[in-house]
């Protein structure tokens, strides 16, 4: 645990959806140099690599071997394509970058929570666990996600709680993309945690032409990282977030 220094900002930058191949050598490095003067922790939200691949990740961390902050991340639906999210978050941990899944960090005295999350919809459209077996595994993913973000919520203590997620919360932002897709890209089930206990902020990808902010039901920041979205809003800017918690 690293102790907090007394009164200073805590600066935290996050991005998602890198979707790292094996061509991204170069890629992602100049601009990743820059978050080490910005920022005291950098937060990965998903989707680091494209297919999940080895040689993917390989390459993922020799851009990300400029980071001199420490590192947390979640994965995403494309690290898990391979069938090897395991050994992708494996390597990634011997390297220096945290996965977490459901698991808790403390750093500078705050506290973080991440898991990967699930579709399934938002508000009065949220699947329901009913009907037929594929139907109820599929929403059985969402509760398992949203019951790892419960555990680990409960588990810290801290002043300032942050959520790491690849899938969305909160339907505002995954507003902007196609309304046929919506159900794919987050869940309410995972906002519900969130409206139990106090959260400072809460970080997500995936909804690559989404809205940037919004809020849960009790008012928490959330904020969408997506590098895609990210790009296309401020070309002339590294492609991460960076806020301050007091």
């Amino acid at each position: 645990m690293t102790e907090r220094p007394e009164r200073k900002p805590i600066r935290i930058a996050a991005v998602g959806d890198l979707h790292c191949t094996k061509a991204s050598v170069g890629a992602f490095s100049p601009w990743l140099s820059t978050v080490n003067e910005r920022a005291d922790i950098l937060l990965l939200c998903g989707d680091l690599t494209d297919y999940g691949l080895a040689e993917e990740v390989q390459v993922l961390l020799k851009e990300l071997s400029v980071v001199r902050i420490p590192m947390l991340a979640v994965l995403g639906n494309h690290d898990y394509e391979s069938d090897h999210a395991d050994e992708v978050t494996r390597v990634l941990g011997e390297h220096g970058v945290k996965v977490l899944s459901g698991d808790t960090a403390e750093i500078l005295g705050v506290g973080f929570v991440g898991t990967k999350g699930f579709a399934g919809g938002f508000g009065q459209f949220t699947l329901g666990h009913w009907g037929e077996p594929s139907i109820k595994r599929f929403v059985q993913d969402a509760l398992d996600e949203t019951l790892k973000l419960e555990a680990g919520l409960a588990r810290l203590r801290t002043e300032h709680r942050v959520v790491l997620l690849h899938y969305s919360p909160i339907r505002q932002t995954v507003e902007g993309e196609p309304v046929e897709i919506h159900p794919f890209l987050g869940c309410s089930r995972l906002e519900e945690p969130l409206l139990r206990y106090p959260v400072s902020a809460v970080f997500h990808g995936h909804a690559h032409r989404g809205q940037l902010e919004g809020v849960t039901g009790k008012g928490a920041p959330v904020y969408n990282v997506a590098a895609p979205l990210l790009r296309r809003l401020f070309p002339d800017q590294s492609p991460y977030r960076v806020i301050e918690l007091g």
